[in-house]
């Protein structure tokens, strides 16, 4: 569930919400906490998988020229 709220001061970053949602997800996710493991680390066993996904589609759409008019995927 996102935790990033349009009243939280953002940092002027784009994706800025996907992004600490994912950090918070690795940070306390039972892989790092429990067996402390590398967040990369529990990256490539697959946790956070759908927030690692919509932060790349986040980034990527930044790039995309099509995206001017439709804005940023994300929240």
């Amino acid at each position: 569930m996102p935790k990033f709220y349009e009243d939280k001061e953002e940092d002027g970053r784009a994706c800025s919400g996907i992004r600490e949602d994912f950090k918070a997800c690795l940070l306390q996710n039972d892989c790092v906490v429990k067996e402390g493991k590398m967040p990369s680390q529990c990256l490539k066993e697959g946790h956070c998988k759908a927030l690692q996904t919509s932060f790349f589609e986040c980034k990527r759409s930044m790039l995309d020229n099509r995206s001017r008019f439709r804005g940023r995927k994300g929240y």
